[in-house]
């Protein structure tokens, strides 16, 4: 399963910086004028994301820049992150965190030695969490 998010107008910058923190490669920067959408696209969209592919170990978060009449804020959903190591675990919801608003800090949980739930500066809700054997998590390849 694959995440895509939708930003306000920062998706170029959003996802710069997750690919910064995560290690991840970032594939695709697409704007709009860069595609036939660009002829049915407000100007103001023109030098916007449409698309945007980050690969992190084999999975994607995606993305995209909205109209300001038809962005709404993510609600109800957290974007996950699994790691083997409590110290990268840790430094990457700091570094997620930093601008952001943490809801739930980083620490250990009955079913984690580390977990943190924050939103970052871009308005995208993250989750932290360290593999434990208390509560197997698939961390790659396919769902049971």
């Amino acid at each position: 399963m694959n995440v895509h998010v939708a930003f306000p107008g920062t998706c170029r910058e959003a996802m710069q910086f997750y690919a910064d923190v995560t290690g991840g490669q970032l594939e695709c920067l697409l704007t709009y004028a860069e595609t036939p959408a660009a002829e049915h696209s407000p100007s103001e969209l023109h030098d916007r994301i449409i698309h945007a592919s980050l690969n992190l170990r084999g999975r994607r978060l995606m993305g995209a820049d909205m109209a300001a009449d038809t962005y709404t804020p993510p609600q109800g959903v957290e974007v996950q992150l699994e790691y083997q190591d409590i110290e990268q675990a840790a430094r990457t919801f700091a570094q997620l965190s930093e601008g952001g608003k943490i809801t739930m800090p980083f620490e250990a949980t009955f079913w984690s030695p580390g977990f943190g739930m924050a939103t970052d500066r871009f308005g995208i809700h993250w989750m932290v969490n360290v593999a434990s054997d208390n509560c197997p998590m698939a961390t790659e390849g396919d769902p049971a």
